[in-house]
């Protein structure tokens, strides 16, 4: 009878999906995929390929991905970024593996590659997420350096030049008792969105999923604010036995439906990546509605099978994907297409 009833159990939890020992589409043995958000991907990827194509874990392929990024002059992400209104650079980053581990780190300042000290975070502490000066300390106490507290050149000179237009003054930082603007920009002045993350998710030779994402979050932001990148759930979900999501654009509205989290449920029941991302997306814009013209978000998905696939609200996002037959940069679809 003991027996009898364990298998039954088998059979459900396999019937479920439940069962660790998932039988995975041959086609997908031996053939890892790397995808990323925008065209800092392609580095990225580079970085992350090494890793998978000799073998290695979809984890550690993620980790030296979007490090090639952090250590870049950018505008979004790492320590040569944009600065908050206040003139400070705050970062965030959130890691997860084929196991449901996952780490984070927000508003965590002076460190060179967060998304290391997050999975120090997942591996070495009992916790999930860290912030602030405590993120920093344990960052430290795990040997990472800290960095010089100045800005990039172009990072300086995009802040000064809205300091003039915005009229604020971080010193006194009373906002002249009008409020609590001015606020972080949607749009730069050259046109393009104000995002904030390079997101990655990976499938390894074995066909285990792992994801990234780290960024400097919304460029002149309030002081403390931290978007959606750094939770679990919003800007980063993986599930190893369905698939993995990552987001990017304007934080606030990814967290509003558990974003990354949502694309992945969707998959689970039966959509395609592309078709995920634009259920979440079309859930933002119901939400948003007018409002959606105004703000940018997307995101990115792989399933199980090694599908991909993306969608965003405007125009103009794109992915970086790598494989054993491609690597190049994909137009993603949008909701708003002029």
């Amino acid at each position: 009878m003991q027996t009898s009833l364990l298998s039954s159990i088998t059979i459900l939890l396999n019937k479920w999906g439940f069962a660790s020992g998932i039988e995975l589409n041959e086609s997908v043995k031996g053939n890892p995929i790397v995808i990323s958000t925008w065209d800092a991907g392609l580095d990225a990827n580079k970085a992350a390929w090494k890793v998978l194509n000799g073998g290695g874990r979809a984890l550690d392929a993620v980790e030296e991905g979007v490090k090639v990024t952090e250590a870049s002059r950018s505008c979004c992400v790492g320590l040569n970024a944009n600065p908050d209104r206040d003139g400070f650079v705050t970062l965030d980053a959130s890691i997860m593996d084929e196991s449901f581990n996952c780490g984070s780190v927000a508003f965590l300042e002076r460190i060179k590659h967060p998304i290391s000290v997050a999975r120090r975070v997942m591996e070495k502490t009992p916790h999930v997420m860290l912030v602030g000066s405590g993120a920093q300390q344990f960052a430290m106490a795990e040997g990472f350096q800290l960095e010089e507290q100045k800005l990039s050149p172009d990072a300086q000179e995009a802040y000064d030049k809205w300091l003039k237009k915005s009229e604020y003054k971080p010193v006194i930082n009373i906002e002249n008792q009008k409020g609590h603007g001015p606020f972080a920009p949607t749009q730069f002045e050259n046109g393009e969105w104000n995002h904030d993350t390079i997101g990655m998710v990976a499938m390894d030779a074995n066909g285990n999923l792992s994801g990234s994402c780290t960024t400097s979050g919304m460029a002149f932001k309030m002081r403390g604010r931290v978007g959606d990148s750094p939770i679990i759930g919003s800007g980063l979900f993986v599930d190893n036995e369905v698939g993995a999501c990552t987001a990017t654009g304007q934080g606030e509205d990814v967290i509003r439906i558990s974003g990354s989290h949502t694309v992945v449920e969707l998959m689970r029941q039966g959509l395609s990546p592309e078709q995920a991302c634009k259920k979440a997306i079309e859930r933002i814009v119901r939400i948003k509605k007018e409002k959606a013209k105004e703000i940018q978000v997307a995101f990115i998905a792989l399933n199980k099978k090694g599908e991909v696939g993306a969608y965003a609200i405007q125009k103009g996002f794109s992915y970086a994907i790598r494989n054993k037959s491609n690597e190049k940069l994909i137009p993603g679809k949008s909701w708003f297409v002029s």
